[in-house]
């Protein structure tokens, strides 16, 4: 047993408590009956990173939700590293399906599970500890920045104008953001890019109220049926997205990277059942890994209209929703996309309905070069904790503060992730192996040292 290990040995019990009143606190952004909770929230952070050790630790004012900035300055000379996670969670709904209470939570299987406990409470407590075993012994020899914030669920409507205004309080020579995947528990990876995204919300209209479907079905347009005929129009058999205009800017994958890709130890099989499903679909011509991380995707989030509850009730509803979206590439710019999306439904859309898109919110994909130091480290972090060299992957989510911190800070980010694919973020019985907050931990510190070390 190492030094860290015994440190977080010693300490876990109270660990354990830290993050408990973290995970126990529903700060969704989602939903405004919780601005309550995403101001408890945020505070409970400022006092987690003064135990922690940092100098100054304060909850600031934004344009949306309170964003928590911490430091610990050691040198002006030593590289910063400033430290980006976000505190609100998403809704834990359809909560019938939780196996315990998503916000309170429990330790089973080896697991911690409850909203949070990965995306990205979970994450950044890694981030957090690991600051906190070099403060106490004496081995911080970076200055040490942190930045969290509550609004990045819905997009971080807020962030990018925070940043523009305190620009020097968040000078730094790196961001580093725990908030993305490996491949598997044994089998570290480095996130070298995200894709970027486009989101909207159809709302259509046929009759100027709801309709008995025997005196008026078969004569007028359902609006249920004509959104269901829009959505089928936007995704062609190949896979491939029929708005015009859409693939201008889609660079395509480069054959070393294809190449390399291959290299990717991948069970497709394993994958299939994981997820419970006979068989995949996808853009021809592209593998189930190009697909989920080097191609953009169009999906429909969510769908609703008419009648739904228990029983039947014979209605040609008035009205239909659907929050849509779409994962972009390199060079895609989602505000482009997001017009190109509203102009072509307004197209295809019958005269029989009227249809009205809102672009609600997105953001620009990201790659990092596997040439920066602070890679280098990270990479040696990830050896010295789960014993192998990790594997430079592009993972196919989205961060869109990423893109937005290159621009107005004109800083890159190491996406040092530890979650799983089994850990359910998002979804129901959100959870996180124990053991991979230890590794975590130690990966981190790892990080600290190397990159402090570098020239």
């Amino acid at each position: 047993m190492n030094e860290i290990q015994s440190y977080l040995k010693e300490h876990k019990n109270r660990m354990k408590e830290e993050l408990f009143s973290l995970l126990r606190i529903p700060s969704i952004s989602a939903k405004k009956e919780h601005q309550a909770d995403i101001t408890a929230c945020a505070e409970r952070w400022k006092e987690l990173l003064l135990e922690a050790g940092a100098d100054k630790a304060i909850v600031m004012p934004s344009t949306g939700n309170p964003i928590v900035y911490g430091e610990k300055l050691i040198n002006p000379q030593a590289k910063t590293v400033l430290v980006y996670a976000h505190y609100d969670v998403m809704p834990a709904e359809p909560l019938n399906l939780w196996k315990s209470d998503p916000f309170e939570p429990e330790v089973r299987d080896g697991h911690l599970w409850a909203r949070g406990a990965d995306d990205d409470k979970g994450q950044s407590f890694i981030q957090v500890k690991a600051f906190e075993y070099l403060v106490k012994s004496k081995q911080l020899k970076n200055n040490v920045k942190f930045i969290f914030e509550g609004e990045e669920e819905i997009g971080s409507p807020s962030l990018e104008q925070f940043c523009e205004e305190n620009k020097k309080l968040l000078e730094a020579d790196i961001i580093l953001v725990s908030d993305t995947s490996m491949l598997a528990s044994d089998l570290p990876s480095l996130t070298t890019g995200l894709r970027g995204l486009a989101y909207w919300e159809i709302e259509v209209t046929g009759p100027n109220r709801d309709l008995h479907s025997g005196h008026f079905g078969g004569a007028v347009a359902n609006p249920i049926n004509e959104l269901c005929k829009l959505i089928s129009q936007i995704v062609d058999e190949n896979g491939k997205i029929t708005i015009p205009s859409f693939y201008d800017d889609v660079e395509d994958v480069p054959q070393l990277e294809r190449d390399m890709i291959k290299e990717i130890p991948f069970n497709e099989e394993a994958y299939k059942q994981a997820i419970e499903v006979k068989a995949l679909s996808g853009e021809k011509g592209y593998s189930t890994i190009e697909r989920n991380s080097c191609r953009p995707s169009f999906d429909v989030c969510g769908i609703w209209g008419g009648y739904t509850e228990e029983g039947s009730k014979t209605v040609l509803p008035s009205k239909a929703y659907a929050k849509v979206s779409s994962r972009l590439v390199p060079a895609q710019d989602h505000n482009k996309i997001a017009q190109l999306f509203v102009d072509y439904i307004q197209q295809i859309a019958p005269e029989t309905i009227q249809v009205k898109v809102t672009p609600m919110h997105g953001g620009q994909a990201y790659v990092c070069p596997i040439d920066l130091p602070a890679y280098k480290a990270a990479e040696k972090g990830f050896e010295k904790a789960f014993g192998k060299k990790p594997l430079p992957m592009r993972r196919g989510g989205s961060i869109p503060i990423i893109a937005t911190f290159e621009k107005v800070l004109k800083l890159k980010t190491i996406l040092m992730g530890f979650g799983l694919e089994s850990n359910a973020i998002h979804s129901p019985n959100e959870n996180f192996p124990i053991d991979m907050f230890y590794k975590g931990i130690e990966a981190v510190v790892e990080f600290h040292k190397a990159y402090a070390e570098m020239k």
